[in-house]
Protein backbone atom coordinates (compact mmCIF):
# COMPACT_ATOMS: atom_id res chain seq x y z
CA UNK A 1 0.00 0.00 0.00
CA UNK A 2 1.38 3.54 -0.74
CA UNK A 3 2.34 5.42 2.24
CA UNK A 4 -0.30 8.61 3.02
CA UNK A 5 2.45 11.31 1.45
CA UNK A 6 2.69 9.13 -2.31
CA UNK A 7 2.43 11.51 -4.69
CA UNK A 8 -0.01 10.10 -7.61
CA UNK A 9 -1.61 11.18 -11.25
CA UNK A 10 -4.68 11.68 -8.88
CA UNK A 11 -2.53 13.93 -6.70
CA UNK A 12 -1.34 15.63 -9.73
CA UNK A 13 -4.91 16.09 -11.08
CA UNK A 14 -6.05 17.59 -7.37
CA UNK A 15 -3.29 19.92 -7.66
CA UNK A 16 -4.26 21.03 -10.78
CA UNK A 17 -8.09 21.67 -9.98
CA UNK A 18 -6.96 23.62 -6.61
CA UNK A 19 -4.74 26.02 -9.09
CA UNK A 20 -1.33 24.33 -7.30
CA UNK A 21 1.07 24.44 -9.05
CA UNK A 22 4.12 22.12 -8.59
CA UNK A 23 7.92 21.46 -9.47
CA UNK A 24 10.11 19.20 -11.36
CA UNK A 25 13.04 18.28 -11.68
CA UNK A 26 15.36 16.22 -13.51
CA UNK A 27 17.48 14.04 -11.70
CA UNK A 28 20.02 11.00 -12.39
CA UNK A 29 21.56 9.25 -8.61
CA UNK A 30 20.17 8.43 -5.26
CA UNK A 31 21.47 11.33 -2.90
CA UNK A 32 20.57 14.05 -5.17
CA UNK A 33 17.02 12.51 -5.45
CA UNK A 34 17.37 12.04 -1.31
CA UNK A 35 17.58 16.13 -1.44
CA UNK A 36 14.59 16.79 -3.38
CA UNK A 37 12.46 14.50 -1.36
CA UNK A 38 13.23 16.59 1.23
CA UNK A 39 12.93 19.96 0.00
CA UNK A 40 9.73 19.08 -1.67
CA UNK A 41 9.73 18.44 -5.11
CA UNK A 42 6.94 16.17 -5.54
CA UNK A 43 7.89 15.13 -9.50
CA UNK A 44 11.32 13.56 -10.57
CA UNK A 45 11.76 13.11 -13.94
CA UNK A 46 14.72 10.80 -14.75
CA UNK A 47 15.34 12.14 -18.57
CA UNK A 48 17.25 10.63 -21.17
CA UNK A 49 19.31 14.68 -20.89
CA UNK A 50 21.50 12.38 -18.76
CA UNK A 51 22.90 11.37 -22.06
CA UNK A 52 24.17 14.68 -22.41
CA UNK A 53 24.94 16.64 -19.05
CA UNK A 54 26.68 13.81 -17.38
CA UNK A 55 27.94 11.29 -20.18
CA UNK A 56 29.37 14.32 -22.51
CA UNK A 57 27.03 13.05 -25.59
CA UNK A 58 26.09 15.97 -28.42
CA UNK A 59 22.28 14.54 -27.72
CA UNK A 60 20.12 12.71 -26.22
CA UNK A 61 19.62 9.68 -28.82
CA UNK A 62 23.00 7.71 -27.95
CA UNK A 63 21.20 6.82 -23.86
CA UNK A 64 20.57 3.07 -23.12
CA UNK A 65 17.91 1.64 -21.96
CA UNK A 66 19.48 -0.53 -19.38
CA UNK A 67 21.67 2.58 -18.33
CA UNK A 68 18.19 4.72 -18.09
CA UNK A 69 16.98 2.23 -15.79
CA UNK A 70 19.71 1.17 -13.33
CA UNK A 71 20.12 5.09 -12.71
CA UNK A 72 16.44 5.18 -12.13
CA UNK A 73 16.57 2.59 -9.30
CA UNK A 74 18.56 4.62 -7.97
CA UNK A 75 16.60 7.82 -8.09
CA UNK A 76 13.42 5.68 -6.75
CA UNK A 77 15.23 4.38 -4.13
CA UNK A 78 16.39 8.16 -2.74
CA UNK A 79 12.94 9.54 -3.63
CA UNK A 80 10.38 6.83 -2.78
CA UNK A 81 7.28 9.26 -2.54
CA UNK A 82 7.65 11.15 -5.55
CA UNK A 83 6.08 10.89 -8.64
CA UNK A 84 8.67 9.11 -10.42
CA UNK A 85 8.76 9.89 -14.17
CA UNK A 86 10.73 7.39 -16.68
CA UNK A 87 11.59 8.98 -19.92
CA UNK A 88 12.09 6.26 -22.80
CA UNK A 89 14.91 6.23 -24.47
CA UNK A 90 15.16 6.51 -28.44
CA UNK A 91 14.26 3.64 -30.14
CA UNK A 92 12.58 2.03 -27.14
CA UNK A 93 8.96 2.50 -28.05
CA UNK A 94 9.11 3.82 -32.00
CA UNK A 95 9.60 0.11 -33.33
CA UNK A 96 6.60 -1.97 -32.59
CA UNK A 97 4.33 -1.67 -29.78
CA UNK A 98 5.52 -5.26 -28.35
CA UNK A 99 8.56 -3.48 -28.01
CA UNK A 100 7.08 -0.38 -26.44
CA UNK A 101 5.03 -2.33 -23.88
CA UNK A 102 8.06 -4.69 -22.77
CA UNK A 103 10.41 -1.79 -22.71
CA UNK A 104 7.96 0.73 -20.49
CA UNK A 105 6.96 -2.42 -18.61
CA UNK A 106 10.79 -2.50 -16.96
CA UNK A 107 10.55 1.25 -16.35
CA UNK A 108 7.37 0.16 -13.97
CA UNK A 109 8.11 -3.00 -12.42
CA UNK A 110 12.24 -2.73 -12.24
CA UNK A 111 12.57 1.10 -11.42
CA UNK A 112 9.46 1.54 -9.64
CA UNK A 113 7.87 4.26 -11.90
CA UNK A 114 4.79 5.97 -11.56
CA UNK A 115 5.00 6.55 -15.61
CA UNK A 116 6.63 6.60 -18.48
CA UNK A 117 7.44 10.12 -20.72
CA UNK A 118 7.29 9.30 -24.98
CA UNK A 119 8.13 12.04 -27.44
CA UNK A 120 5.28 11.91 -29.31
CA UNK A 121 2.63 13.19 -32.05
CA UNK A 122 -0.58 11.75 -33.58
CA UNK A 123 1.63 9.04 -35.23
CA UNK A 124 2.00 7.72 -32.25
CA UNK A 125 -1.30 7.08 -31.23
CA UNK A 126 -1.51 3.66 -31.44
CA UNK A 127 1.72 3.15 -29.34
CA UNK A 128 0.25 4.99 -26.41
CA UNK A 129 -3.31 3.13 -26.69
CA UNK A 130 -1.44 -0.14 -26.63
CA UNK A 131 0.66 1.01 -23.58
CA UNK A 132 -2.40 2.39 -22.16
CA UNK A 133 -4.37 -1.16 -22.60
CA UNK A 134 -1.48 -2.34 -20.91
CA UNK A 135 -2.13 -1.00 -17.73
CA UNK A 136 1.32 1.86 -18.64
CA UNK A 137 0.53 5.36 -17.85
CA UNK A 138 1.76 7.44 -20.32
CA UNK A 139 3.02 11.04 -20.63
CA UNK A 140 2.92 12.48 -23.74
CA UNK A 141 5.99 14.90 -24.52
CA UNK A 142 5.09 17.56 -27.47
CA UNK A 143 6.55 20.46 -28.79
CA UNK A 144 10.21 20.36 -28.88
CA UNK A 145 11.35 16.41 -28.66
CA UNK A 146 15.03 16.10 -28.59
CA UNK A 147 14.96 12.82 -29.88
CA UNK A 148 13.72 14.19 -32.96
CA UNK A 149 16.14 17.21 -33.33
CA UNK A 150 16.84 16.00 -36.69
CA UNK A 151 14.17 16.47 -38.15
CA UNK A 152 13.12 19.29 -36.52
CA UNK A 153 16.63 20.71 -37.82
CA UNK A 154 17.95 21.60 -34.30
CA UNK A 155 16.90 22.63 -30.79
CA UNK A 156 14.08 24.75 -32.46
CA UNK A 157 10.82 26.21 -30.74
CA UNK A 158 7.71 24.62 -31.84
CA UNK A 159 4.36 25.80 -32.70
CA UNK A 160 5.12 29.52 -33.69
CA UNK A 161 2.75 29.67 -36.57
CA UNK A 162 -0.92 29.08 -36.53
CA UNK A 163 -0.75 26.21 -38.34
CA UNK A 164 1.71 24.36 -36.30
CA UNK A 165 0.00 25.49 -32.83
CA UNK A 166 -2.93 23.91 -34.03
CA UNK A 167 -1.72 20.55 -35.48
CA UNK A 168 -0.19 20.91 -31.30
CA UNK A 169 -3.29 21.06 -29.96
CA UNK A 170 -5.10 18.92 -32.04
CA UNK A 171 -2.60 16.38 -31.34
CA UNK A 172 -3.08 16.95 -27.39
CA UNK A 173 -6.82 16.46 -28.25
CA UNK A 174 -6.14 12.89 -30.09
CA UNK A 175 -3.81 11.79 -27.26
CA UNK A 176 -6.11 12.33 -24.58
CA UNK A 177 -8.47 10.04 -26.08
CA UNK A 178 -5.77 7.71 -26.58
CA UNK A 179 -5.49 7.25 -22.95
CA UNK A 180 -2.48 9.37 -21.58
CA UNK A 181 -2.17 10.56 -18.02
CA UNK A 182 -0.51 13.61 -18.80
CA UNK A 183 1.75 16.25 -20.91
CA UNK A 184 4.69 17.57 -21.06
CA UNK A 185 4.74 20.60 -23.10
CA UNK A 186 8.77 21.68 -24.70
CA UNK A 187 9.98 25.27 -26.28
CA UNK A 188 6.14 25.93 -27.32
CA UNK A 189 4.69 29.85 -27.33
CA UNK A 190 2.93 30.39 -23.92
CA UNK A 191 -0.65 30.84 -26.12
CA UNK A 192 -0.40 27.48 -27.03
CA UNK A 193 0.26 25.89 -23.53
CA UNK A 194 -2.65 28.07 -22.16
CA UNK A 195 -4.96 26.57 -24.86
CA UNK A 196 -3.87 23.09 -24.05
CA UNK A 197 -3.70 23.34 -20.47
CA UNK A 198 -7.00 24.56 -20.22
CA UNK A 199 -8.66 22.40 -22.57
CA UNK A 200 -7.68 19.58 -20.52
CA UNK A 201 -8.38 18.05 -16.98
CA UNK A 202 -4.73 16.58 -16.98
CA UNK A 203 -2.00 17.76 -15.32
CA UNK A 204 0.05 19.91 -17.94
CA UNK A 205 3.95 19.98 -17.14
CA UNK A 206 5.80 22.64 -19.36
CA UNK A 207 9.36 23.13 -20.43
CA UNK A 208 10.24 26.62 -21.47
CA UNK A 209 6.52 26.72 -21.71
CA UNK A 210 5.48 29.64 -19.98
CA UNK A 211 3.45 30.55 -16.60
CA UNK A 212 -0.13 29.11 -17.43
CA UNK A 213 1.16 25.24 -17.30
CA UNK A 214 0.60 23.37 -14.03
CA UNK A 215 3.98 22.33 -13.19
CA UNK A 216 7.11 23.16 -14.83
CA UNK A 217 10.14 20.91 -15.33
CA UNK A 218 14.05 22.35 -15.47
CA UNK A 219 16.72 19.83 -15.69
CA UNK A 220 19.04 19.75 -12.94
CA UNK A 221 21.97 21.40 -14.46
CA UNK A 222 20.22 23.76 -16.19
CA UNK A 223 18.63 25.52 -12.84
CA UNK A 224 22.68 24.74 -10.81
CA UNK A 225 24.72 26.57 -12.86
CA UNK A 226 26.60 23.66 -14.25
CA UNK A 227 26.80 24.70 -17.63
CA UNK A 228 26.35 21.37 -19.36
CA UNK A 229 23.86 20.02 -22.08
CA UNK A 230 21.67 22.79 -24.01
CA UNK A 231 20.74 25.18 -21.41
CA UNK A 232 17.49 27.24 -22.31
CA UNK A 233 18.21 31.48 -22.50
CA UNK A 234 15.04 31.47 -19.98
CA UNK A 235 16.02 29.11 -17.50
CA UNK A 236 16.16 30.64 -14.03
CA UNK A 237 19.65 30.01 -12.59
CA UNK A 238 18.91 29.04 -8.70
CA UNK A 239 22.48 28.47 -7.80
CA UNK A 240 26.41 28.62 -9.34
CA UNK A 241 27.60 25.57 -8.61
CA UNK A 242 30.31 26.06 -11.72
CA UNK A 243 32.09 28.58 -9.17
CA UNK A 244 31.77 26.86 -6.47
CA UNK A 245 32.91 24.01 -7.93
CA UNK A 246 35.62 24.78 -9.58
CA UNK A 247 36.87 27.20 -6.44
CA UNK A 248 36.83 24.19 -4.65
CA UNK A 249 38.70 21.77 -7.02
CA UNK A 250 41.72 24.42 -7.15
CA UNK A 251 41.93 24.99 -3.93
CA UNK A 252 41.80 21.38 -2.90
CA UNK A 253 44.93 20.72 -5.52
CA UNK A 254 46.73 24.10 -4.07
CA UNK A 255 46.40 22.42 -0.26
CA UNK A 256 48.16 18.99 -2.28
CA UNK A 257 50.82 21.16 -3.93
CA UNK A 258 51.73 23.46 -1.04
CA UNK A 259 51.30 20.66 1.74
CA UNK A 260 48.81 22.12 3.48
CA UNK A 261 46.51 18.70 2.84
CA UNK A 262 47.09 15.89 3.80
CA UNK A 263 48.65 16.70 7.11
CA UNK A 264 50.65 14.06 9.69
CA UNK A 265 48.32 14.90 12.28
CA UNK A 266 45.13 13.96 10.83
CA UNK A 267 46.68 10.64 9.85
CA UNK A 268 46.37 7.18 10.86
CA UNK A 269 48.99 6.86 13.17
CA UNK A 270 50.77 3.39 14.79
CA UNK A 271 51.21 2.46 18.67
CA UNK A 272 54.90 3.12 19.48
CA UNK A 273 55.42 -0.78 20.33
CA UNK A 274 53.95 -1.99 17.41
CA UNK A 275 56.16 0.76 15.28
CA UNK A 276 59.15 -0.24 17.27
CA UNK A 277 58.56 -4.00 16.20
CA UNK A 278 57.53 -3.32 12.60
CA UNK A 279 61.17 -1.30 12.44
CA UNK A 280 63.21 -4.31 14.09
CA UNK A 281 62.06 -6.57 11.31
CA UNK A 282 62.44 -3.87 8.40
CA UNK A 283 66.65 -3.50 9.80
CA UNK A 284 66.59 -7.64 9.93
CA UNK A 285 65.37 -7.39 6.50
CA UNK A 286 68.02 -4.08 5.34
CA UNK A 287 64.40 -2.26 4.68
CA UNK A 288 65.30 1.28 4.29
CA UNK A 289 63.14 3.42 6.61
CA UNK A 290 62.76 7.11 7.14
CA UNK A 291 60.95 9.17 10.07
CA UNK A 292 59.90 8.52 13.40
CA UNK A 293 63.05 6.87 14.92
CA UNK A 294 64.90 6.41 11.80
CA UNK A 295 68.86 5.86 12.67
Amino acid sequence: MASPSKITIATLQSHKRQGKKFGVLTCYDHTTARLMAESGVEVILVGDTYGEVCLGHASTLPVRLDHLLTITEAVRRGAPDAFLMGDMPYLTYQVSHEEAIRNAGRFMAEAGCDCVKLEVDRRLIKTVEALSAATIPVIAHLGLRPQSIHAHGGYRAQGKSAESALRLIEDAQMLEEAGVVGFLLEAVPNEVAKVIAENTTLPVIGCVAGPHCDGTVVVLHDMLGYAAGHPPRSVKRYADLHSILTGAFREYVNDLQTGQFPIEENGICMSDEEYDKLCAVMDERNIRRTGINAP
